[in-house]
């Protein structure tokens, strides 16, 4: 978790800095934060609409300019043609709706977590495709809840 926590140290995002890792055979394969698309402007230089507009967090994701970190981790993946599937992603945050629908079709096996989001769908559909979901302690090191 520690990596992922300086992953997320990139991310642009002004509302919420989220690192994602995705590892297979205790190799990190791929890294992802969130922010704005490769060459878009970022949320810091042209500021947050979701803000100005007072949407809560988790909802309507499809009017920000930015890209979730596990999405991220995911296309870089795509982007360099390595294979995720069975592997296991390490996040800062629970992961939303829109990116459990993607780790599910990617192949993910686990997850590990340190913060909550508020999405019950979410952790609805990582049961039903039966992805583990794992709350991890960082506060004793190692404890997994």
């Amino acid at each position: 978790m520690n990596i992922t926590n300086l992953v997320a140290e990139r991310s642009t995002c002004l509302r919420r800095a989220v690192g994602a890792i995705i590892i297979k055979d205790k190799r990190i394969l791929t890294t992802g934060y969130n922010g704005a698309p490769t060459g878009l402007r970022h949320c810091l230089e042209v500021g947050c609409l979701r803000e100005k507009l007072g949407i809560e967090s988790g909802k309507m994701h499809e009017i920000c300019r930015g890209i979730h970190a596990e999405q991220n981790a995911i296309i870089q993946a795509a982007y360099h043609g390595v294979s995720i599937k069975g592997g296991i992603l390490f996040c800062t945050n629970q992961p939303c709706s829109i990116c459990a629908r993607m780790i599910i079709n990617a192949g993910i096996k686990e997850i590990y977590y340190q913060s909550g989001y508020a999405d019950s769908l979410a952790r609805e559909l990582l049961q039903e495709a039966e992805i583990e979901l794992i709350r991890v302690d960082c506060e004793k090191r190692g404890n997994f809840s």
